[in-house]
């Protein structure tokens, strides 16, 4: 291989990994480390493909294969947040491992036999792992924050489930607080070697640290299609929540507007009657695979009473392998008649994930279809603005990572396309130009006679 080919090459393996480093610090995700203490190794995973996010549901069943072979002594390190970006900026570079913010844990992991590192968690799924551990292994856990960690006393004969909150900030602060929550995992897990007790370890994020959504928006900027979280600020209007029998939050919505209008008359937005709490949500209900979020008005329009009614249906799709929220129909009854909108197949997201679109509609690149053309529906118009609604696998007041509506190939997108295929198509023509470019093999001497070529050569 000549010097020029190996460098081609060193470059195209570095613009690959930078292309995979660039993926996982763009995501909505949390890495997760989990490490067991010496003569301890958990089982083998298959790492997921560069890009992929390891849904909750994959992570509670490889830890319920993993528990019967790691020790039942749990260390849950929780911090508030944390990225890849974090590993990458504060972890060391160029073999200065002094440099490096995480020097007890990188020591922990390469001590042990097996650990399992995952770049690419969904964050949602930071919660489901304190309640798998409490559950299978039946004891509640111990939360511990880190200025009270010296009063804590170990018991060995005890099975312990230690859950240690881990503070972090944002800005130039971040790296320093990072090492002092490296000194404090360093310390509980001498404390368990000091003991001679096993131990398997577990250190995540509760949230991300970076993601796009904490970047401030400028008020008319555009940010284009996004498949990340679209959470509403908690300052301008929390997201309606209807909570089930047990108490726990099962059905949740935001909306920018919430526009009907009647026989073509003017637009009436419901959105702030039910945000700032005058509207009700009597006849709601939701369970594994139903979820019904009604929303109840009075003196409406014309109307008496209006009831607006999103019902949603969680099916199995064996295509995908996974389960599926679709938004079969959302509803209006008005003073003892209905209208009927479908959701025409456009509205529907994976089970775990909350839907979300700039724009819902029964106008313009219309969502919501009327079930007839002889319904009522025909008569009414719908248009929702940015978007979003959960009914399935709700964990708590925030929506779940968003799937949003937005086509993969957009306008934009398509012009990139067909340029650079323009583009291509002239620079081939001009290679295939030259190659046909012959040098000169004989050549005209002015002090002698001219040379004759003829015709068949």
């Amino acid at each position: 291989m000549t010097e020029v080919e190996s460098s081609l090459s060193k470059m195209a393996f570095t613009s690959v990994l930078f292309f995979i480093f660039s993926i996982y610090s763009c995501s909505a995700q949390v890495p997760l480390l989990i490490w067991t203490s010496d003569g301890y190794s958990l089982p083998h995973l298959t790492q997921p493909p560069a890009g992929q996010t390891l849904s909750s549901g994959q992570l509670t069943s490889y830890l319920k294969s993993a528990l019967p072979a790691a020790p039942h002594n749990v260390l849950l390190f929780l911090q508030d947040k944390l990225s890849i970006d974090d590993f990458t900026m504060y972890g060391g570079v160029f073999g200065n491992k002094q440099d490096s913010a995480f020097l007890n844990i990188e020591s922990a992991l390469q001590a042990s036999s097996n650990p399992l590192v995952l770049l690419a968690l969904d964050w949602s799924a930071s919660d489901s792992v304190l309640k798998l551990f409490q559950r299978e292994l039946g004891i509640p856990a111990v939360h511990i924050d880190p200025g009270t960690l010296k009063e804590f006393k170990l018991n060995p004969s005890q099975l312990s489930l230690l859950a240690i909150h881990l503070p972090y900030t944002t800005g130039a602060e971040s790296k320093e607080l990072l090492l002092k929550n490296d000194e404090i995992i360093g310390e509980v897990l001498d404390m368990f070697k000091s003991h001679d007790v096993p131990y398997t370890a577990v250190y995540t994020g509760l949230k991300p640290s970076r993601i796009i959504q904490d970047t401030p928006i400028v008020a008319g900027s555009s940010v284009g299609r996004s498949l990340l979280q679209a959470l509403p600020q908690p300052s301008v209007k929390p997201p309606v929540t209807f909570r089930s029998t047990e108490g726990q939050p099962c059905i949740l919505l935001w909306a920018d507007n919430l526009n009907i209008s009647y026989a073509q008359g003017q637009w009436v937005d419901l959105g702030p009657e039910i945000f700032n709490g005058s509207a009700t949500l009597t006849g709601s209900t939701c369970n594994e695979t139903i979820s019904r979020l009604v929303l109840n008005y009075q003196n409406v329009l014309t109307f008496q009473s209006l009831r607006l009614i999103f019902s949603m249906h969680k099916i199995f799709f064996p295509v995908s392998a996974r389960n599926w929220t679709v938004m079969e129909q959302v509803v209006l009854e008005y003073d003892g008649q209905t209208a009927i909108f479908n959701g025409s197949g456009g509205i529907y997201a994976p089970a775990e994930y909350s839907f979300h679109c700039q724009s819902v509609s029964s106008s313009e690149s219309p969502l919501l279809v009327p079930r007839t053309l002889t319904d009522n529906a025909t008569q009414w118009r719908l248009s929702f603005t940015d978007f979003q609604i959960q009914g399935f696998n709700v964990t708590g007041e925030l929506f779940s990572y968003a799937s949003d509506c937005a086509g993969f190939f957009t306008p934009g997108i398509w012009m990139g396309l067909l340029t650079s295929l323009l583009m291509v198509l002239i620079l081939t023509y001009g290679l295939h130009m030259i190659m046909q470019l012959h040098t000169m093999d004989r050549f005209d001497d002015p002090k002698g006679p001219s040379i004759s070529v003829p015709l068949n050569e």
